[in-house]
């Protein structure tokens, strides 16, 4: 048997983690009110993303955007993400995701008002563990009810602001 975490589709990992997390964020809600139980645990998965970017940036071998974009592959996994490339480059990468697994499987399990918190509220803090320098905008999400996510990033040397297509 093979016990590596990493064979596990990181879709997968997602539903485990919510499947638990959800109860718990319940629970707390309860007890000490929305507001503090989501910005604790807004900072603990900022944390956990920030390591995971750091992790990824040794995977990729560099923390540069051309190496970011090596490993773009392992974020739709499994069908995870449907993701279009408009314009990428050394300097800027702007990136649609027109299908996100993620937020049909909150759907799924009635965890939708979770789904950003868990999810794509993460994607800040990795993108600042992978390279501080990097500059992450987002507009709008799946998760939130657009249809579709659109990210830009740019490297510290590009001022250039903007979106997806």
């Amino acid at each position: 048997m093979n016990d590596d975490i990493n064979t596990v589709s990181m879709l997968v990992r997602r539903e485990i983690e919510a499947l638990i997390t959800v109860p718990l964020l319940k629970a707390f809600t309860e007890a000490i009110g929305k507001e503090k139980t989501f910005a604790i645990a807004e900072t603990v998965i900022g944390q956990l993303a920030r390591d995971s970017g750091k992790m990824l940036a040794e995977l990729a071998g560099g923390s540069r955007l051309a190496d970011l974009e090596t490993i773009l592959p392992l974020f739709s996994q499994d069908g995870a993400l449907a993701i279009d490339l408009p314009e990428s480059g050394p300097e800027r990468i702007l990136m649609n995701v027109s299908r996100c697994a993620y937020a049909e499987m909150y759907k799924r399990n009635g965890m939708a008002e979770f789904g950003y918190l868990l999810s794509c509220g993460r994607d800040y803090a990795l993108f600042e563990g992978f390279n501080p320098d990097i500059r992450f905008t987002r507009t709008q999400t799946i998760m939130e009810g657009a249809d579709y996510c659109d990210f830009c990033l740019s490297s510290a040397e590009n001022k250039t602001t903007g979106t997806g297509l």
